[in-house]
């Protein structure tokens, strides 16, 4: 399967030879795009090589992820491991001698379904940016998306080469770290983490209102507007999901990462203040907030603070999806507890822990005082690429902690 896929992305590239090449030529910055019928998403991507070992970056503005890389001279494969994602890419060169890979990606959104979309890297750095068109959309924008209810704030600046950089604020979490270019009246931007493949394309009108389209791989597509607003907000993260004041956490017993059955309201987590994290690994908002989590447990530890994670993934096969929680643990540095409580989908999420009224976000985390009362619940997460609203989220989920461990 893997080399037809790839015949199919070669036989359309009709200029391009495959040659053996010194693996050496490999080294250095790459463009990365993700293509499917007009969809094109692109990312930076580095390759770096240290004796016999390889090294792969994967680069939006100024995120930079690293992963697997296992390199010869006429295939790369890039692996993702905690998103169950790959790249598998061929090596040629075109008619000057530059090299250029082509393949493809894949992801597992379910037990039997994979997100797959052709894929290429060129050689060289990006194309120099138009600083004057990208200032045309800095600042914060109220948005609107098609499919959705709720709003939306797209907030916007230029880096230092002149390129556009951002993200979407929303009411379930943020879009990461988007980077692209503007030309005129049009903005482009994307983003690439193994997991999200986003695409965004806008363009201002006479009136100034930004009319575009957004896809998330091959898989969804819906547009959007927005208006310049210096103000814009969203709804609070704390208001958004209501707790059922009948159900206990002693009601509900789950399997941890080993199997073992833990009850959710039992020891060790009785009499202790704590948080109760819903989440996914295949989340990328839900690895940012690992990684929050993980140095909070840090932080607060000693006092007295419980973290239990609750986890929906993708498969419903235990081993697998185990495996899975494992892998983003370690990734984070987590040692707190977690349990596998069923599939993603949020209905089947939402009667599985009727703790809240609905699952509407991963991840959802729930604050427990020492006497097992909930005194808040965030939905969503509000991610480091969002810059101040990320400080305002850690200083508002800091003063709850402190609350729940100075109650009683």
């Amino acid at each position: 399967m893997r080399h037809g896929l790839i015949a199919v992305v070669l036989a359309a590239v009709g200029c391009l030879n495959s040659i053996t090449m010194a693996q050496d030529d490999l080294a250095g910055t790459w463009r990365l795009t993700l293509r499917d019928d007009g969809i094109s998403i692109k990312c930076g991507l580095e390759l770096a090589q240290s004796n016999d070992a390889w090294t792969a970056t994967l680069i939006n503005g100024q995120e930079r992820i690293p992963i697997q890389a296992t390199v010869e001279s006429k295939s790369v494969v890039l692996s993702i491991p905690h998103y169950d994602s790959e790249l598998s890419l061929d090596v040629v060169r075109d008619d000057a001698g530059v090299p250029v890979m082509n393949g493809h990606w894949k992801k597992r959104r379910g037990m039997d379904e994979w997100v797959r979309m052709n894929a290429q890297a060129t050689f060289g750095e990006t194309p120099t940016a138009d600083e004057i068109s990208a200032k045309r959309f800095v600042g914060r924008w109220e948005v609107q998306f098609s499919e959705s209810e709720d709003p939306a704030v797209g907030i916007f600046a230029v880096a230092g080469d002149g390129s556009l950089t951002g993200t979407f604020l929303t009411t379930t979490g943020d879009y990461r770290f988007l980077a692209g270019r503007a030309s005129g009246n049009r903005m482009t931007l994307s983003c690439f983490d193994g997991a999200h493949a986003f695409a965004f394309v806008g363009e201002l009108d006479d009136e100034e209102v930004l009319r575009g389209e957004f896809w998330s791989s091959n898989t969804w597509h819906e547009t959007f507007t927005g208006t310049r607003n210096e103000d814009a907000k969203l709804p609070d993260s704390f208001r958004q999901t209501i707790v059922n004041q009948k159900v206990r956490l002693s009601d509900f017993e789950f399997p941890d990462v080993n199997g073992v059955p833990v009850n959710l309201g039992g020891e060790p987590f009785e009499g202790k203040p704590r948080l109760v994290y819903v989440f996914g690994s295949w989340c990328p908002n839900c690895h940012d907030a690992a990684a929050y989590l993980s140095s909070l447990e840090k932080k607060y530890g000693k006092r007295g603070l419980s973290i239990l994670g609750i986890a929906f993934e993708l498969t419903g096969q235990f081993e697998r999806d185990a495996a899975q929680v494992k892998k983003y643990l370690e990734r984070h540095g987590c040692t707190y507890p977690v349990v596998i409580a069923g599939t993603s989908d949020k209905q089947l999420a939402s009667r599985t822990f009727p703790l809240l009224d609905r699952v509407r976000s991963y991840p959802t985390t729930v604050f427990i005082d020492r006497g097992g009362r909930v005194t808040a619940v965030h939905t969503g997460f509000t991610g480091p690429a969002t810059g101040d609203a990320y400080t305002e989220l850690q200083r508002k989920f800091e003063a709850e902690i402190e609350s729940i461990l100075a109650d009683g």
